[in-house]
């Protein structure tokens, strides 16, 4: 039984190629939805179409785009429809983190305006940019659809060392909340989701936690042991199947009443 009835859906996945966003790719591929792997990175994205066709049937495609052109994304979206006649979901995933200090008195990792471009850039324009052309097509069909934003638990308590992704995850919220109240009445469904400490994936890179353990005045080392130290209840790190499991159930109309909120994928994890 296909409990989610997400069979035949259409599902376009920014960020897709690795991580969090494959798998999001795997999860919907699964249940039989069609799969749009979206990704600057062609290599990772033509395998990860290639493993979905091995793995799960179905018709999967991967599209090349660059999330902060509007162009870029216009394209991908007429080549959804040119290939599916339709499009159902949105997942917001692409996003990228860049450790930086606001002030760096050593000069090493300080915050420069290119760095805080290029976050904000991918990780709030490109969700805007996206969100919009599929709100648009959305409508446009008069079926509705649903749109995931990928937040982070780092948009609400904030990150030492990383305020430039802090910030960008905590605009997702209120862009949620702000297109919920715009969508709703076309039958789009806008909703979030906050991971919080996950097993390893690209964004945890051996430059990222270089840059990150340089911020806070210690070292790999003890960094990676602090992953151990935040209290979660659960009493481990998340997996990225169980991060995929709560977007698929967001796509579906098993939470057709679920808008306008994001909902914490953390383990319980707190800071006290």
């Amino acid at each position: 039984m296909d409990w989610l009835g997400l069979e035949g859906k259409v599902a376009i996945v920014t960020g897709g190629a690795s991580g969090i966003g494959r798998a999001c790719c795997e999860g919907f591929a699964e249940v039989g939805a069609h799969v749009v792997v979206v990704d600057v990175n062609e290599k990772n994205g033509n395998q990860t179409v290639e493993d979905l066709g091995r793995g799960f049937g179905g018709k999967h495609i991967f599209v090349k785009v660059d999330v902060t052109s509007r162009e870029s994304v216009d394209a991908m979206i007429g080549e959804v429809l040119d290939t599916y006649r339709g499009l159902d979901i949105l997942v917001n995933n692409a996003g990228i983190n860049i450790p930086r200090l606001l002030v760096d008195p050593a000069g090493k990792e300080e915050l420069s305006e290119e760095v805080w471009d290029r976050v904000v850039s991918i990780n709030q324009k490109g969700v805007f940019l996206c969100a919009q052309a599929a709100a648009r097509e959305m409508i446009r069909s008069g079926k509705g659809g649903a749109i995931i934003n990928m937040a982070s638990e780092a948009g609400t308590e904030g990150s030492e060392g990383q305020s430039a992704y802090a910030g960008t995850k905590a605009a997702i919220y209120t862009l949620t909340r702000s297109w919920a109240k715009e969508l709703g009445k076309y039958g789009i469904r806008v909703t979030g989701v906050a991971p919080g400490i996950l097993e390893a994936t690209a964004l945890r890179s051996e430059e990222y936690e270089r840059a990150l353990a340089y911020t806070r005045g210690i070292t790999v080392a003890k960094l990676r042991a602090g992953y151990k130290k935040v209290s979660i209840p659960l009493g481990r790190t998340g997996k990225l199947s169980e991060v995929a499991n709560v977007v698929c159930f967001l796509a579906s109309q098993r939470s057709g009443y679920v808008h306008g909120t994001t909902i914490n994928v953390t383990g319980g994890k707190s800071r006290a």
